[in-house]
């Protein structure tokens, strides 16, 4: 598991996300509810039917796009049953949240590879 700063708010619209991906040159972002815990993950190719419409980008919330939302995974998960979760859904990150859905991290396919790949110590 990784830590990952990058988040935005649910109600942030697709401009601000876009904004957000030009200056921090980050793939996907949080997105976090109005609570503050964890909602989802939205991509740059996610956000392009709307970047693609300029007068739509001021307007749209990011949660009213498609973006990958829960289950999420969590800590006590084992890496190698989330490894398998993350080929079936085809996913590149998977948000690790608490029991109270606030954010803990980010599992990547490629990290988790890394380390089932590791040999043991």
């Amino acid at each position: 598991m990784d830590s990952w700063d990058y988040q935005i708010a649910d109600d942030s619209t697709v401009d601000q996300a876009n904004d957000i991906f030009l200056s921090a040159h980050v793939d996907y972002l949080v997105v976090r509810g109005y609570d503050g815990r964890c909602e989802g993950l939205v991509t740059r190719a996610g956000l392009h039917p709307f970047l693609s419409r300029s007068w739509s980008t001021e307007r749209t919330a990011i949660s009213s796009t498609a973006h990958q939302r829960g289950p999420f995974t969590w800590p006590s998960m084992s890496l190698r049953l989330a490894a398998v979760a993350m080929r079936i859904k085809h996913l590149a990150v998977w948000p690790v949240v608490d029991a109270d859905g606030y954010l803990l991290g980010v599992l990547t396919a490629g990290r988790a590879a890394a380390l089932l790949a590791a040999p043991s110590a």
